[in-house]
Parts: structure tokens; sequence; C-alpha cells
């Protein structure tokens, strides 16, 4: 004999889960900067050098000195070309007396007349440094005015865009029982 045995079937109940991630847009706009440069002025101005030539040594070197010094130089020295011209006419006698030893002392005399004539020097000293030079350099005046930068800049803010996530829940099957009774035989 069969046993009449009662089926039970289940199934179960199921949930659904959807999401929608949430997003999020992000952008820096770079700063507004506005630049302005001013540039820096240099004005200069000079005053003109100054040369100064004294030559008046090297005048003097030459014979050229101005007239009080020349007399002075004269004056000083007559003396000495005093005494010398005195010996010279004593020398020149001694040999015109001593003519009698044979040469010529009148031509002899003649000739060195002609060619001596130092006595009167009256030149100042020669030398390499009788001109004097003094140089006064020109000055410069430099008046700057300095340069620089104006910045102005404008920092802007960050451009967020967010969009929510979204979460849907719901039952994609719904649980169910089904209770299936024996078929009992009626039939007895």
């Amino acid at each position: 004999m069969q046993i009449p045995t009662i089926q039970i079937r289940q199934s179960p109940g199921k949930i659904a889960i959807e999401t929608t991630p949430a997003q999020l847009n992000l952008q820096q706009p770079g700063p507004t900067v506005d630049m302005k440069q001013i540039k820096p002025e240099q004005h200069f101005s000079t005053t003109p050098g100054n040369l100064e030539i004294n030559q008046d040594k090297a005048w003097d070197a030459l014979g050229f000195a101005n007239n009080l010094e020349m007399m002075s130089r004269i004056y000083t020295k007559a003396s000495d070309i005093a005494l010398q011209g005195i010996a010279r006419i004593v020398e020149n006698g001694n040999r015109m007396a001593a003519i009698h030893l044979g040469g010529n002392p009148i031509a002899d005399m003649a000739w060195e007349w002609r060619h001596s004539f130092p006595e009167m020097d009256v030149q100042g000293p020669s030398s390499f440094d009788n001109v004097d030079l003094s140089y006064t350099p020109s000055k410069v005046n430099i008046d700057t005015t300095p340069g620089r930068v104006e910045l102005n800049v404008q920092v802007n803010r960050p451009v967020a865009e967010y969009q929510r996530g979204n979460v849907n829940i719901y039952v994609s099957q719904f649980p169910n029982l089904e209770i299936i009774p024996p078929q009992i035989d009626l039939r007895l």
C-alpha cells in the first residue's frame, strides 16, 4: 500500500538591488591674470672733461721763454761770460805773441770766432717731461627710475557638478509556498 504524502514546493523570495553610482565632475579653471609692466627709465647727464696743457717749460727749452726770465738768466751769466771773454782775449794775445814760433794765429782765431758763440746760452733745461698735462675727467650723473610689474590675479572657483546615485530595491521573485495534497482514493 502506498502512503499518501503531501508535497510542499517552496520558492524563496528574491530581492533585487540596482544601483546607479554617484558622479562627481570637478573642473578647476585657471586664474585670471592681468599683468602690466612699467619699464625702467635711465637719464644720463655729463659735464665735459677738462684738459689743461702747460708747455712753458718746452718753450723755455727752445729759448722762447718770457722776457723777464730771459733777462734774469743773462744777468746771472753775464759776469761768467765777461770773465771767459777776458780769458779768451788773454789766450788770443798769447797766441799772437807767439807768432814767431810759426803758424797763422790770426786766421785760426777768425775761424774759431765764426763757430763759437755758445757763451750766451739762455735756453732752459731740455727734458722729455717739459709739457705738463692735467686732465679732469667728466662727471656722469645717472638717474634711474626702477621698473616694476603690476599683477592683478583673480582666483577662479572650482566648478563641481554632482549627480546623486540611486538605489532601487525591489522584489524580483515573491516567496511562494505550494502545498499539494495527496490524491486520496475515495473508493473503498
